[in-house]
């Protein structure tokens, strides 16, 4: 055994850890003048992470010195925060100042060390030192070139990275001045810059396009599929249904099935059947099954996983599967044979699932309908219901049985939110964007209550054979959270005495109900949703707060996402009597899957949202001196957020409503020079400029609103 080992051995045992170099070299006889033997040992055992050195001094092991390992949430000004990553035990984030650092950057994962007592609570530590940094989160960082006689910089989009990336000057001297673009980071030097090399310029700083492409650029998504890819998913399409994929499948390719989306949806991967026997409705939801196409660790499985979910943006989408899949043979076109894996129901008056089963079957959709069209028909438009006449009659039954599970499902206590979602329209033709006022029409609610009880309804059987599996889950908000939101509430005037430690949907239905023909309606949706957790993936079923369900999966969207196809799989395995092999293949399997997917998920949601967020201020750009009428939709101490009808908001500062204003945090309001402004209250604005920046648009007050009651 040599020195080294021998060292480390005496760690593992406890025997010097937490020791400095003067108290090793006691506990294990070595003179102190010859602590130059022990020094270089010390070091390569830090160098390899088998210890670690403490800002006193100390070496041992993580767990010995008891360091924290998260990941770092930078600021533009240097210091940082740690985000625990077990959050069980560490349920706060900690502060690391600048010069405790020590070369970490925002979205590292780091060792850290509590330095300092909280002055509030005596038991828990707030500060933080880097001791180790452990994965950095940047290989590729997007932002503006700019350069000077000596070197090129790259300025990170993200403010949060607190530094550029240094280019030497003999790498970017073709490089045009002030262009976006994307460095490589080659190196982290100690207590300097980053050190990169430019692999791609997305265009001009002040191109629109370019900017979009570098919000692409910054999450990392996927967009061109490899050439292997391409070329399976080629090869499915080609070769098209096969009468050997049609054995032992349940033909519904006579019965009267439709698809609902969009007018521009092209991945279908949804289609529906209703009929009605007796007092029970028999309700068919059959899903595209591209687990028949897409099998297990195959190049496309691989490409699937790694991408997680298909990102919408409002000129293109990112598809998890190539298009020969995606829009191709998976998707449930109209009047084309399509394989599914279909979930049949037997649904009684009450809404309850008196019976199911889950089969593989074969469709051929009579219809392409859109949300559009089936509003028509419940409103009799005589044109459409004339265009649709074999399916007016089931479009009425859509009507009929949706009421009846809303109803049941707001009986369980569902929050259902109205959170307005801005559809966002771009003309590729003439580059023209536009944003229509909100409207969510009842046709939408009809294929979310059939999705929403499709998935139920599998969750509960998968669930009660204790098969591997992945859930959709949504846990409680946290007590602190809910407090929090018991407190806008009550500052709205709503009586609010549920018990934060242990909110039930209920007690948040119930706020909706109130506040229904309020003001403040919308603004109270926005801050209930800020207050519950974020829904995500797990292998174990914890229940669905936002729905209240017990038990909920994603069966419905395999095309584009990957739970949904990796729970098909499973499915398959098991009403195939392979029951035994399913838990064998994917009882690893599913925690993987689902800690994949919820970051993906993640990552694509934010993507999308900062897009969405550029196409609004370009929007916003070309309506300079327009006025319109906003509802208060946030109040700081700096200002107001208001919200047009289209879902944009906007900034009015504070400083442009003349006079001297307070903010009352309780009942979030400015109060001051004879007015009050609050949640939920009508103005008249005025649109004065828009920052790129910030991606956010400014306003000026015309005047406040007073609505009759």
């Amino acid at each position: 055994m040599s020195a080294k080992e021998r060292i480390l051995e005496r760690f593992l045992d406890g025997s010097i850890s937490k020791k400095n170099v003067a108290e090793i070299c006691k506990i294990l006889s070595i003179p102190y003048r010859e602590r130059t033997r022990l020094l270089p040992l010390l070091e390569e055992l830090c160098e390899e992470g088998k210890l670690y050195k403490t800002a006193s001094g100390k070496y041992g092991t993580s767990e010995q010195l008891g360091l924290i390992k998260g990941k770092i949430s930078g600021n533009e000004r240097g210091f940082g925060f740690l985000m625990p990553e077990d959050k069980e035990r560490y349920e706060k984030d900690f502060f690391i100042p600048r010069k405790y650092m020590h070369g970490a950057f925002h979205g590292d994962t780091v060792l850290a060390e509590q330095i300092s007592w909280s002055s509030e609570q005596e038991t828990e530590r707030n500060e933080a030192k880097v001791v180790k940094v452990l994965e950095r989160g940047y290989q590729t960082i997007v932002g503006v070139f700019r350069k000077d006689k000596r070197a090129g910089y790259l300025y990170p989009d993200e403010k949060k990275f607190s530094a550029p990336v240094y280019i030497p000057l003999s790498d970017c001297y073709q490089i045009k001045n002030g262009v976006k673009a994307v460095a490589k980071i080659t190196e982290y030097p100690f207590g300097k810059a980053p050190g990169g090399k430019i692999v791609e310029v997305l265009g001009e700083e002040d191109d629109f396009f370019a900017e979009e492409l570098s919000i692409i650029r910054s999450y990392n998504l996927r967009e061109e599929f490899p050439a292997g890819v391409e070329k399976e998913a080629e090869k499915c399409e080609k070769r098209g249904i096969m009468p050997a994929d049609l054995q032992n499948r349940r033909d519904f390719r006579d019965k009267l099935i439709v698809t609902i989306d969009g007018e521009d949806t092209r991945d279908i991967d949804d289609a529906i059947s209703l009929e009605k026997a007796g007092e029970n409705y028999l309700l068919g939801v059959h899903i595209a099954d591209v687990s028949h196409y897409v099998t297990q660790k195959s190049a496309l499985d691989n490409e699937a996983f790694e991408r997680g979910t298909s990102v919408y943006f409002p000129d293109c989408v990112l598809p998890m599967l190539p298009r020969a899949l995606s829009n191709g043979i998976c998707s449930l076109n109209e009047g084309e044979d399509r394989l599914t894996l279909s979930c049949l129901m037997t649904v009684d008056k009450n809404g309850k699932v008196k019976q199911s089963e889950i089969v593989e079957g074969v469709i051929r959709s009579a219809h392409k309908m859109t949300y559009t069209e089936i509003t028509k028909i419940l409103d009799n438009d005589e044109e459409t219901k004339e265009k649709y006449a074999d399916v007016t009659d089931m479009v009425s039954l859509f009507a009929e049985l949706t009421r009846i599970l809303q109803e049941k499902r707001n009986k369980k206590g569902s929050v259902t939110l109205d959170v307005k979602e801005a559809k966002i329209l771009f003309d590729k033709d003439t580059n023209e964007i536009t944003i229509p006022d909100y409207e969510r029409a009842f046709s939408y609610q009809i294929i979310e209550a059939f999705m929403v009880l499709a998935n139920e309804t599998v969750a509960e059987y998968m669930h009660s054979i204790e098969a591997p599996f992945i859930y959709r889950i949504h846990e409680k908000p946290s007590e602190e959270k809910a407090q929090t939101f018991r407190a806008f509430a009550q500052g709205l005037g709503l009586t609010a005495r549920f018990n934060a430690d242990d909110v039930k949907p209920y007690d948040y239905q119930n706020l909706l109900i109130k506040a229904k023909d309020l003001p403040s309606y919308s603004v109270l949706n926005r801050v209930m949703l800020r207050s519950m957790q974020k829904a995500r993936y797990s292998p174990e079923n914890v229940g669905h707060f936002g729905l209240a369900s017990e038990c909920y999966c994603h069966f419905t969207s395999p095309i584009r996402r990957y739970p949904d196809l990796c729970i098909h799989r499973i499915i398959k395995e098991v009403i195939n009597g392979k029951y035994a092999e399913a838990v064998e293949k994917y009882s690893g399997f599913v925690e993987r899957a689902a800690d994949q997917s919820s970051d993906r998920e993640r990552k694509a949601a934010d993507a999308e949202r900062d897009v969405d967020d550029l196409y609004k201020t370009m929007f916003m750009s070309e309506r300079i001196g327009e006025e319109y009428e906003a509802v208060i939709s946030g109040v700081t101490s700096f200002g107001l957020f208001a919200e047009l009808p289209n879902t944009i908001e906007g900034f009015i500062p504070i400083e442009s409503l003349y006079g001297t204003y307070k903010f009352d945090a309780d009942k979030f309001c400015l109060i001051g020079s004879g007015k009050t402004f609050s949640l939920g209250e009508t103005l008249k604005v005025k649109v004065v400029d828009v920052d790129f920046y910030r991606r956010r648009t400014e306003f000026r007050l015309l005047q406040k609103i007073e609505k009759q009651v």
